[in-house]
C-alpha cells in the first residue's frame, strides 16, 4: 500500500493550490483544548466529509487526535473514490497543523498502510503507533485505535474483510432508506446502529472490546483510554478506568472533546442545526459512570 499512501501524501501536500491557506470566517466558533475523532473512512461513499468539515471549522483545538481509520485503504483498493470534499478534509487537517494545533494521526486497520510511517511527519501531522494525552486536570489517557483488541481482525482477517463488505452494503441500503425518510419528513435513522444494538452477539462483542481496552489502559498505568474502531460512541467508567470511544463520521458524526478545564465530553454534529450540538450526556469527571 505504499503507492496508495504516496498518492494520498501528494494530495495532502499539493491539491487545489492556495485552497488549504483559505481563511475560515466561521461564526460562533468554540475552541477546545483537545478534539479526538476517528473512523472517518475517507475514500468511501459513506464518509460524511461535509459534516466533519463544518465541525472542524467551528471547533478549533490545541490538540487534534486522528484515532485511526481516517482513510479507508480497504475500499480504495477495490474502487477509487475520492471526491473534492475528501480533499477538503485533508486540507483542513493540514491547515490546523499549520495554525499551531498539534495534530497526531494514529493509523487503524483500514489505514494500516500508514503504520509503516510511524515516527514521521507529513505536513506537520505526526504519525504514531499510539500515544498518551495528559488532560488539563492531570489525567493521562492512552490513545489507540483499538483494532488490536478485535479478535476477528487479529485471528480471521478474511472474516473482517467479509464483514466490511456487508457493512458497506448496509450503509448503501441505509442511504436509500434515509432518502425516502427525508421525503417523508422523517429524521435520519441508522440501520446498522439499530442492528448493532439489537443483535445479542454484537452487544457481547462490544462489551468484551470495551472491557479489554480499558484493562490494557489500566495495566499501563493510565487513568483512561480513548479509542475508535467499533463505531460506537461511549464514555463510561469500567473497573475504575475511564473508557472513551469517540464514535465515527459515517453514522454517528461524533467526537470526544476536552474543555479547557480538562472536562471530557462526547458531542454530536447535527446537520439540521448546522452549528449546534445535541449532548447525550453531561461532561464526566473521572470515576463517574454514565
Amino acid at each position: 500500500m505504499r503507492t496508495t499512501f504516496d498518492a494520498l501524501g501528494t494530495n495532502w501536500q499539493g491539491l487545489a493550490p492556495g485552497a488549504e491557506d483559505e481563511v475560515d470566517h466561521a461564526h460562533g466558533t468554540h475552541r477546545y483544548r483537545a478534539v479526538f475523532i476517528s473512523d472517518i473512512h475517507l475514500g468511501t461513499a459513506g464518509c460524511q466529509a461535509q459534516a466533519l468539515l463544518e465541525f472542524l471549522k467551528h471547533h478549533p483545538s490545541d490538540y487534534l487526535y486522528l484515532v485511526g481509520d481516517i482513510v479507508d485503504g480497504w475500499q480504495l483498493r477495490r474502487r477509487w473514490f475520492w471526491p473534492q470534499a475528501h480533499n477538503d478534509v485533508v486540507q483542513k487537517l493540514l491547515r490546523s497543523a499549520r495554525k499551531g494545533s498539534r495534530v497526531v494521526f494514529i493509523p487503524g486497520n483500514h489505514d494500516e498502510f500508514a503504520r509503516g510511517f510511524v515516527g514521521h511527519h507529513f505536513g506537520g501531522v505526526e504519525v504514531c503507533e499510539d500515544t498518551v494525552h495528559t488532560t488539563a486536570d492531570g489525567r493521562t489517557l492512552w490513545i489507540t485505535h483499538g483494532d488490536y483488541f478485535d479478535g476477528v481482525i487479529q485471528c480471521a482477517k478474511w472474516l473482517a474483510y467479509l464483514g466490511d463488505n456487508a457493512y458497506e452494503f448496509t450503509l448503501k441500503l441505509n442511504r436509500y432508506l434515509n432518502s425516502l425518510r427525508a421525503r417523508m419528513g422523517l429524521p435520519y435513522w441508522s440501520l446498522s446502529a439499530y442492528l448493532k444494538h439489537k443483535v445479542k452477539k454484537a452487544l457481547n462483542y462490544v462489551t468484551d472490546f470495551e472491557v479489554a481496552v480499558a484493562a490494557e489502559a489500566r495495566s499501563r498505568g493510565h487513568d483512561g483510554v480513548v479509542c475508535g474502531h467499533i463505531h460506537r460512541a461511549e464514555m463510561r467508567t469500567i473497573n475504575g478506568t475511564l473508557y472513551c470511544n469517540d464514535g465515527d463520521w459515517v453514522e454517528s458524526r461524533s467526537a470526544l472533546v476536552e474543555h479547557m478545564d480538562g472536562r471530557l465530553e462526547l458531542v454530536y454534529w447535527d446537520d439540521v442545526l448546522s452549528s449546534q450540538f445535541r449532548e447525550p450526556s453531561a461532561p464526566q469527571p473521572m470515576g463517574v459512570v454514565a
